[in-house]
């Protein structure tokens, strides 16, 4: 229960977070035509992911306790971008020498999961009461 009140409570601070990345990056007019919101949570969720499970591992710089680790890695970071999560293990699976899970992950997710937005996008349309005019 611990664990899910960590989860929980980082999640949330993770979500309020890549919302105010969001509304910061909508104020200009270059960021219109492209998700550099998304490309820019994706991208510092990586990195500050992956800096702070190695940081605060038990080999790391502050080694820190399972549930702080919890808060903020699956938490936070879960709450900010999913995507780090994703990048996170995709490392460890290239840290353990599986090239090809690796490569497996990366192309499953990406093209599973663009496959997936576009059948539930489809399915909400042909769903719709407007599809069928």
């Amino acid at each position: 229960m611990k664990d899910a009140l960590a989860v929980m409570a980082g999640g949330a601070i993770g979500s309020l977070a890549r919302w105010f990345v969001y509304v910061l990056l909508a104020n200009f007019r270059w960021a219109a035509d492209f998700p550099y919101a998304t490309l820019f949570v994706n991208v510092s969720g990586s990195f500050g992911i992956g800096l702070l499970a190695a940081i605060l591992s038990d080999e790391g710089l502050l080694s820190a306790p399972p549930s702080i680790r919890t808060l903020i890695l699956a938490g936070f970071f879960g709450g900010f971008t999913t995507f780090s999560a994703f990048s996170l293990q995709t490392l460890d699976l290239i840290r353990s020498n599986a090239w090809l899970e690796a490569w497996l992950n990366v192309l499953l997710s990406i093209t599973l999961g663009l496959a997936a937005v576009w059948l539930g996008s489809h399915t909400a349309h042909l769903l719709s009461p407007a599809s069928g005019k």
